[in-house]
């Protein structure tokens, strides 16, 4: 191996988490001029919930101006969540510790990547929790949405399927199928329910396409509907247009209130 490509081999995983971490950076800079993010309290029964997932390295804060694109009047009584994943150490970045749903074993992820499924189920535990309590606080279950991005896209995924019950929605971004085809058995018939968007980017090199596109027929498989998404030239990033139609996916399956 020449110097170079050894060089490149052992600054690549720091790229990687550089690069997320400045995409959280572009998020506040993008929406700096946005509406304020301060907004009259809600009431004490929200109608609906969406719960954000961030990817490897980010943080829930970083991410919190992504509810400036949702001003229709459906997201009034929307409470937004928008946790931080703990601190761990993550093998594809030679085990250094940071904001991490579970471990991943390398960079890029392909269909033929590692599973870590042990990891991916305890990172779900905490998912549904989140959701019980939300359940629990009197919100009804279909208006209950699950959203996450790269690492959080692929836990959604995850979180959704594994859920005993049917929810409002999940949409994945830039994710991938976390798991291998044998926890199809353990997809309940009301979590088969749950419509599930899907968008990926053509060119994304850090999540490869071809691990998003695995994504519809695994459910296809399973017995779901989903909606998938590609976006020529658009690599391992989430744009506006893609949070429209995020916007216009939650809109079409909100249920009235009781």
């Amino acid at each position: 191996m020449s110097l170079l490509r050894s060089f490149i081999f052992f600054v690549r995983p720091f790229v990687l988490l550089a690069f997320t971490l400045t995409l959280a950076s572009l998020f506040a800079f993008f929406f700096s001029s946005s509406s304020p993010r301060s907004s009259p309290p809600l009431p004490m029964a929200a109608r609906s919930f969406v719960l954000w997932l961030h990817g490897l390295g980010d943080s829930g804060p970083a991410n919190e101006p992504i509810r400036t694109f949702f001003s229709s009047p459906e997201f009034k009584n929307t409470r937004w969540s928008f946790p931080s994943a703990p601190h761990n150490r993550v093998s594809c970045n030679y085990g250094a510790v940071m904001p991490s749903w579970f471990d991943i074993y390398e960079i890029p992820v392909s269909t033929e990547s590692p599973k870590n499924e042990k990891d991916v189920l305890k990172a779900v535990e905490g998912v549904h929790a989140m959701i019980d309590k939300e359940v629990a606080a009197g919100i009804n279950l279909e208006n209950i949405f699950v959203c996450g991005f790269s690492q959080g896209g692929a836990l959604t995924l995850a979180s959704v399927l594994l859920y005993p019950k049917a929810l409002g929605g999940g949409a994945v971004f830039s994710g991938w199928v976390p798991f291998n085809s044998s926890i199809i058995e353990q997809i309940s018939p009301e979590a088969k329910k749950t419509p599930i968007l899907w968008s990926h980017g053509m060119a994304d090199q850090t999540v490869l396409f071809g691990a998003g596109q695995a994504g519809p027929p695994f459910l296809e498989q399973a017995g779901m509907t989903c909606e998938f998404k590609a976006y020529p030239n658009l690599g391992h990033s989430i744009t506006p247009e893609e949070l429209h139609s995020l916007e216009s996916f939650i809109k079409k399956h909100l249920k009235s209130s009781s």
